[in-house]
């Protein structure tokens, strides 16, 4: 790529973009250093230093001091950052996410019950017993329960209901130690079945209050934990 000595920061950023949306570079890997890109694009290491600071921003990059940077997101598009898009730093806090879902799911599950099929209600007991079934398997216990959310929410037939779900439920899963440690498996298994029962009923109402008091009750955890992260940090 030719850089133009105008606009060379946004120029530098898009070729990321372009890296980044082709697959040439992929979550979780390193990027090129900033050597090798002040040599592949002719520009100085200040330059390219700005426009990496400008996609760490948004939570795109991560620069993880000795080791380099890394792809954090693969979420971009053509219209620079800062364009209103769910990214991956929006989600690391909890709280945020949790309030979000607590607005967005339950009506969701409204929807869900009012479009159920028999296929939806075969797909979330299926997700529901593997959760069952998977008490000592972490990693598996919260597959199979964002399986059972995403379901729920495609079945809203609302396209924006789910793009907006998608990125929440895919930063959900990474930070699957603390989402299992706020739910539970007793908590998280008695919801869900009380979710599965209203649909099953053809009970939107209830179904929607279902999904709301279990988002609810992380809420409540979470608050819980930090009063006594607070309280211990005082003494």
């Amino acid at each position: 790529m030719i850089i133009s000595r105008s606009n060379i920061t946004d120029q530098i950023v898009q070729y990321f973009k372009e890296k980044i949306v082709s697959g040439e570079w992929k979550v979780g890997e390193k990027i090129p250093s900033e050597n090798q890109l002040t040599e592949t694009l002719g520009v100085s290491r200040a330059s390219i230093r700005t426009a990496i600071q400008q996609l760490v921003g948004i939570g795109v990059l991560e620069s993880r001091h000795g080791k380099g940077t890394f792809l954090l997101d693969d979420e971009v598009d053509e219209g620079g950052a800062g364009d209103g898009k769910i990214t991956a730093q929006d989600c690391k806090d909890t709280q945020k996410v949790l309030e979000f879902r607590r607005i967005v799911e339950p009506e969701a599950c409204y929807l869900a019950t009012e479009n159920a099929t028999d296929e939806l209600i075969d797909q979330l007991q299926k997700a529901l017993d593997e959760m069952a079934g998977n008490k000592e398997n972490q990693k598996a216990f919260i597959a199979a329960d964002l399986r059972f959310h995403e379901l729920i929410c495609n079945a809203s037939e609302n396209l924006l209901l789910e793009k907006s779900m998608s990125k929440v439920f895919e930063e959900a899963g990474r930070d699957q130690a603390r989402t299992f440690q706020l739910f539970g498996f007793k908590d998280g298994i008695y919801y869900h079945r009380l979710i599965l029962d209203a649909i099953k009923k053809g009970d939107a109402k209830r179904a929607r209050e279902s999904m709301f008091d279990h988002l609810q009750m992380g809420i409540d955890k979470l608050n819980s934990q930090s009063r006594e992260i607070e309280i211990k940090s005082q003494k």
